[in-house]
């Protein structure tokens, strides 16, 4: 394996770099080795780790030597010697939960100044928006010609909203970039960080989040519907996408365009839906999966398979409708069979 060096991937409109921090720095209170003096300057994901960034590697020891070149990079101790062109190697049994602390040396989130103004003067706002009352907005923030924003909504810095975008009352809108024509009902929050979660001898921690949410143009988002931000990647919407009230939308998923999902749907982590998909109610998708362009679930399914283009799938758990529809029959004519017994 081999990892190219990329430029920086964080978005600095929505994280503050607190760098540059030095390894030796990071690693105090954990053994360290290596360039102790590198520079680190911000996070990535191992595959696309810099020599200036921090990342860390929790799966099984390699059974060759790994050739990601990080800045540094956190390790439990048996992987240490597989990683030889890591420039500091930060020493931990827990790695994931380590830099969940870590991260947060170098960059964190930029959030709303306590007892700031209801709009930050930084804050551009296009000709022909309409602001309600109680509205918040933050620094750098951007709002589009002709935007409506509702009633106590909230608009955290660096996000930007489109031109003729309808913000509903109550809603939360940060670390994310909104499209033109978008409609956003009342108390949806988008942006906050997902369920990410490790531990340590210490207890649990929250896993910081350093992606965005892209909402493309046209998407409906309904009414108290969650939408999270990826972890490093974006979670994104496409175009003409129409979410339900009541809806949850994990971090790092990807929508196509013109996606359909009714109300109580739930997408977990690190899922890909396709174009023209469509979701009946309470539909449930577990994480990493691919559901085809076209398919179609049944309300109240329960989807932990990848699902191919086209296909129609339901039940719990969900599988190709015909086959479903078969077994639901034979049950039936079982159940009856018992009931005639009865008599």
């Amino acid at each position: 394996m081999s990892g190219a060096i990329g430029a920086d991937m964080i978005d600095d409109r929505f994280y503050e770099a607190l760098g540059p921090v030095t390894a030796r720095a990071l690693s105090s209170g954990l053994h360290a080795e290596g360039d102790l003096d590198r520079s680190i300057t911000s996070i990535a994901p191992l595959e696309r780790a810099g020599s200036s960034d921090l990342c860390y590697y929790d799966g099984p020891v390699p059974r060759a030597p790994v050739l990601y070149a990080p800045g540094a990079c956190i390790v439990r101790a048996a992987v240490a010697p597989m990683a030889p062109n890591v420039a500091a190697r930060i020493v931990s049994e827990s790695p994931r939960a380590a830099f969940a602390r870590l991260a947060l040396m170098v960059r964190r989130p930029r959030l709303l100044e306590a007892g700031g103004p209801a709009v930050h003067s930084s804050a551009r706002l296009e000709d022909g928006v309409q602001l309600g009352h109680g509205v918040v907005i933050g620094a750098d923030a951007q709002v589009g010609a002709g935007a409506i924003i509702g009633p106590n909504a909230v608009i955290g810095p660096g996000v930007t909203v489109g031109r003729r975008a309808r913000i509903g009352a109550h809603a939360v809108i940060g670390f994310a970039l909104i499209g033109d024509d978008v409609t956003i009902l009342a108390g949806a929050v988008i942006g906050e960080a997902g369920f990410g979660v490790a531990g340590d001898a210490t207890g649990l921690i929250d896993v910081p989040h350093f992606g965005r949410v892209v909402v493309q143009d046209r998407v409906t988002i309904g009414a108290n519907s969650a939408i999270d931000r990826g972890v490093f990647d974006d979670t994104t919407i496409g175009e003409e996408t129409k979410i339900d009230n009541m809806c949850h939308i994990a971090h790092n998923v990807t929508l196509g365009r013109r996606v359909m999902i009714a109300a109580f749907g739930g997408i977990s982590g690190s899922t890909s839906v396709g174009d023209d998909v469509r979701m009946g109610g309470r539909v449930g998708v577990s994480d990493h999966r691919t559901i085809g362009a076209g398919a179609a679930l049944a309300g109240g399914s329960a989807v932990l398979q990848d699902v191919p283009v086209g296909e129609t799938w339901g039940g719990y758990p969900a599988k190709l409708a015909r086959t479903w529809m078969r077994e639901i029959a034979w049950l039936k004519s079982k159940t009856a069979g018992r009931r005639d017994d009865n008599k």
